[in-house]
């Protein structure tokens, strides 16, 4: 790992005893967060960045719900145990929203022909 601010928030989460799965995306998330914001260090960004980031992730990246999600703990991990200063509860950003799949449904002449 390249950099102390990430290899230092590693030894935090592994010492938490998070699972390397966890580890992994966290680190991937805090990441793609601070590149996404110009290589800022986070301690000089809050809650707006991360409201713009989140809804860049829905707006341009196309996430699911637990993607976005799993982002969001990222950043709340972050601001809460790395930072000491928590992320507000008041996050005003887009949710991803599960897309709905339309029935398929058959005419009573296509139901003839499919049988």
């Amino acid at each position: 790992m390249k950099s102390l601010f990430l290899s230092m928030i590693k030894d935090n989460i592994y010492s938490k005893r998070y699972a390397k799965s966890t580890i992994e995306a966290y680190l991937f998330w805090i990441a793609a967060y601070i590149r996404f914001n110009n290589m800022q260090h986070p301690s000089s960004m809050g809650d707006t960045q991360v409201d713009l980031y989140l809804n860049h992730l829905v707006n341009s990246q196309n996430v699911a719900q637990g993607t976005q999600a799993q982002a969001l703990n990222a950043l709340s991990f972050l601001y809460k145990e790395i930072i000491k200063c928590p992320l507000s509860l008041s996050l005003n950003f887009v949710k991803s929203e599960r897309r709905r799949k339309l029935p398929v449904v058959l005419t009573q002449t296509e139901v003839q022909y499919a049988i």
